[in-house]
């Protein structure tokens, strides 16, 4: 009975359940302690592993953005921008439901009424964007017609379809640089992009933009504020603002009119006869101002076409060695020694000298000539004889003196030395009439510019803010620089002249010519073939007292249409060196800037039938591209200057038409290229006198176009 009431009393469930529940009080107990102690410890240190809560909380509730820098526009010697920040906007359509919900739709719904605004926006038809926008994937992109939209073309957009309550349509802003000009001496511009994704910061990357990147970037600002939950600012917060530093302009000495006719003859030639390389420089004769400068291969800016051909800066990096064109210097410096007597006789064709036969462009020469005859020849005998009396060490140091071998320092990236070894006796020789030795176009240019300022050099720049040239010794005396371009002008108007298509109607020039062998990379020696060369022309005008000096190289171009190389060299110096005497002489209407160009109005967004009545009025050249009411693209731009050479393009809304062609020019041609995005294949030269597709044919971007020009004889 004892064993049964004491096994009763174990298991009473009152005293178990006692037990349990001072049990369960007591890890309570505990756990509360524990967690009231943790979280006691958290807000007294304000951390949890490590991790600091007071930080987390502001970076959950404060935004800290970056305020960027705007970078200094680049504009030319006339105020006109070249280079200038932008923000694009790429376009891009929603077409799956899966990011929406019932009550906040995100893709696509209406896709024919999108496709009918969007149409009346873009250089695409109604039916191609409804192609696109019904088209089995998440989400698609418009190509070129739907990428770097301005502000005003998304703002447009975005509006439109708001105002409609339409969805679907989204942009991804970006910053760029715009470069308004395309191919517009752009190695020597250069580039500035973001190369680096998480900064978003454009940074130069070639040419002037990449040299004076420091000067144009500026300094970005910054913002900090709090916001609540939902994303909406605090109102009566501290703000904390540093406001940016915006990037310093630059001004250049390009003239724009000058570089944008140009960069359109050099491209006729380049064209017609595919050289390896084309150089065109303009420099003030004066003071060393880049006026304009050109180069084959180049790129347009504006769409990177291009690009890949060549990073090289041939003004400054392209060493090639000049020919006759240094025949420049060899026959100042004779003058100066004393050593050219003009009508001394000699016997021209070939010569013993430096232990080699130097001989004459026409082997069998041209019996004995006078040493003036000789220079309108362009006899390299003549100048053999010039050398070996003066002497190998003095013709050397004019040859220093006249900077070969030495950077100009023309703050352009990646500068050449050229080079001038001057070691073996055949060698030296050579120099006299420029082989043996490396330049660049620069240093030609430099060395010219002695012959223009009585006998002192100027450094060439392209930078209107750099001031610091250096005091450059008298080369030659201010009589042997007048004497000098007296004799060179021999060559031009001479019977026997080299240089005598060169004649500019109208004005006097002093010239040379140039025919360099090019060296074999492989063997050393020098390639054969009669458009083996690098043809070359020097021109300073007024020849009297010279203003201008144009310096012009084009090496092995296809000799297609011409039976010599230097006919491809006439067809660039002929046309600019005319255009530049008639702008810059002070005789000429031209010579001011107000009386020959224009600034072209903003007629994006204005009827087409106001726009085409005002060009009409101001007696603008015009072509519509398009049957729309309103313009939605023009070329020029707003504010660009336009003179008389140049016909506006006006870019409507809805479809795309292809205007009459008959009468265009290439450059006339190429702009709408780069407006419409068509391919575009050039036959012949000229003016246009036929076209593949009829007026008023309906284009897209891609449509390939063939015209073919003739000049006004054919």
């Amino acid at each position: 009975m004892k064993q049964l009431r004491k096994k009763v009393k174990e298991t009473n469930p009152f005293r178990n359940r006692k037990m349990i529940a001072i049990f369960m009080y007591t890890i309570c107990f505990v756990l509360f302690a524990s967690i009231f102690m943790r979280f006691t410890w958290i807000m007294v240190r304000g951390e949890v592993n490590g991790e600091d809560l007071h930080l987390n909380v502001e970076k959950l509730y404060t935004r800290n953005n970056v305020l960027q820098a705007r970078r200094g526009t680049i504009f030319d010697r006339n105020g006109n921008p070249i280079a200038t920040d932008a923000t694009t906007y790429k376009m891009v359509a929603i077409l799956t439901d899966e990011w929406s919900s019932p009550s906040r739709p995100q893709h696509i719904e209406d896709p024919k009424a999108v496709a009918e605004i969007l149409a009346a926006h873009l250089s695409l038809d109604e039916a191609e964007v409804y192609t696109r926008l019904t088209q089995d994937s998440k989400q698609v992109e418009f190509g070129n017609a739907g990428s770097n939209l301005t502000f005003e073309t998304m703002s447009a957009i975005r509006d439109e379809l708001a105002e409609n309550e339409l969805t679907g349509i989204t942009f991804d802003e970006s910053r760029s640089r715009l470069y308004p000009n395309g191919t517009f001496a752009s190695h020597t511009i250069g580039l500035a992009q973001v190369t680096d994704e998480s900064d978003d910061q454009l940074h130069g990357v070639m040419g002037l933009e990449k040299q004076y990147d420091d000067h144009l970037s500026g300094e970005n600002g910054w913002i900090k504020y709090q916001r609540d939950r939902f994303g909406y600012v605090i109102p009566d917060q501290e703000i904390e603002e540093v406001d940016p530093v915006n990037g310093k302009d630059l001004n250049l000495t390009i003239d724009r009119r000058m570089q944008i006719f140009l960069e359109s003859i050099v491209e006729e030639v380049n064209q017609a006869h595919q050289p390896e390389y084309i150089t065109a420089n303009l420099m003030n004769a004066k003071t060393g101002e880049i006026l304009a400068t050109s180069q084959r291969p180049t790129f347009n800016a504006t769409t990177k076409a291009g690009i890949d051909q060549s990073w090289q800066n041939l003004l400054v990096e392209y060493t090639f060695e000049p020919g006759s064109t240094l025949k420049a210097m060899t026959l100042a410096a004779s003058i100066q020694e004393g050593t050219f007597r003009p009508y001394e006789y000699y016997r021209s064709g070939q010569i013993q000298a430096g232990g080699g036969t130097i001989r004459d462009v026409r082997r069998e020469g041209w019996g004995t000539i006078t040493h003036l005859e000789g220079l309108a020849r362009s006899s390299n005998v003549s100048f053999v004889h010039q050398v070996e009396e003066m002497g190998h060490d003095k013709w050397k140091s004019y040859l220093d003196a006249f900077g070969f071998g030495t950077q100009t320092g023309i703050n352009l990236p990646n500068e050449a030395n050229g080079s001038n070894p001057y070691e073996w006796p055949l060698q030296k020789i050579n120099t006299a009439f420029g082989q043996g030795i490396a330049v660049t176009p620069v240093q030609m240019l430099r060395a010219f510019s002695a012959l223009t300022n009585g006998g002192t050099m100027v450094e060439p720049h392209i930078v209107s803010e750099q001031t610091e040239v250096s005091e450059q010794e008298q080369i030659i005396t201010p009589e042997t620089a007048a004497q000098t371009l007296q004799y060179l002008k021999e060559t031009v108007y001479s019977e026997h002249g080299t240089a005598r298509g060169y004649q500019i109607d109208g004005f006097e020039i002093a010239a040379k010519t140039g025919t360099a062998q090019i060296a074999d990379p492989e063997t050393g020696r020098y390639l054969s073939g009669s458009n083996n060369n690098i043809f070359s022309v020097v021109g300073m005008a007024p020849a009297d007292d010279p203003e201008l000096i144009l310096y012009v190289t084009v090496q092995q171009p296809e000799l297609n249409t011409i039976t010599h190389g230097s006919q491809a060299v006439q067809k660039i110096f002929n046309p600019v060196m005319k255009r530049a005497l008639e702008y810059y002489s002070a005789d000429s209407e031209m010579n001011s800037e107000k009386t020959y160009a224009t600034d072209m109005p903003d007629l994006v967004e204005e009827p087409t039938q106001d726009a085409v009545d005002y060009l009409a009025e101001n007696n603008y050249s015009y072509s519509l591209i398009g049957s729309g009411e309103r313009v939605v693209q023009q070329y020029p731009r707003q504010e660009m200057h336009v003179d008389e050479t140049q016909r506006v393009l006006l870019l409507t809304n809805g479809a795309m038409t292809l205007p009459d062609l008959t009468g265009w020019s290439r450059n006339d041609l190429y702009r709408l290229a780069e407006l419409t995005g068509i391919a575009l294949t050039v036959e012949g030269e000229g003016f246009v006198t036929e076209q593949n597709m009829s007026a008023g044919s309906f284009i897209e971007t891609g449509t390939e176009i063939v015209v073919q020009l003739a000049s006004n004889q054919e």
